[in-house]
């Protein structure tokens, strides 16, 4: 099973209420592959369908999953811009199954 994790700024705490990224595609595209078990957790994954993240400065991020075809997976890889610095927040996603900021996994 492919995911495709595309990144928001539904919550923007800069001068002008805008996000630098604005209009933009930031997308990981992840193969969980075919086995009992990784469909099992990219079905898990893909049922809650959106993650968020507050960075506690008025800022907030949004993941939204879907299911893509390879096909698609391959269009998108083209399109995205990377994903702006937060690949950490799909990895959270994948082995917490929620959005924990890495200073918070220490503790």
């Amino acid at each position: 099973m492919i995911l495709c994790f595309s990144l928001s700024m539904p919550g923007v705490s800069s001068w002008n209420g805008k996000w630098s990224g604005e209009g933009r595609l930031y997308a990981k595209v992840v193969n969980f592959g075919n086995s009992k078990k990784a469909t099992e957790k990219a079905q898990g994954i893909l049922d809650r369908g959106y993650y968020s993240h507050s960075f506690g400065d008025g800022w907030t991020a949004g993941i939204s999953v879907a299911r893509v075809t390879p096909q698609e997976a391959r269009k998108i890889r083209a399109k995205s811009k990377g994903f702006y610095g937060y690949d950490w927040m799909v990895d959270s996603i994948r082995f917490d199954g929620e959005i924990i900021a890495p200073s918070k996994k220490d503790v």
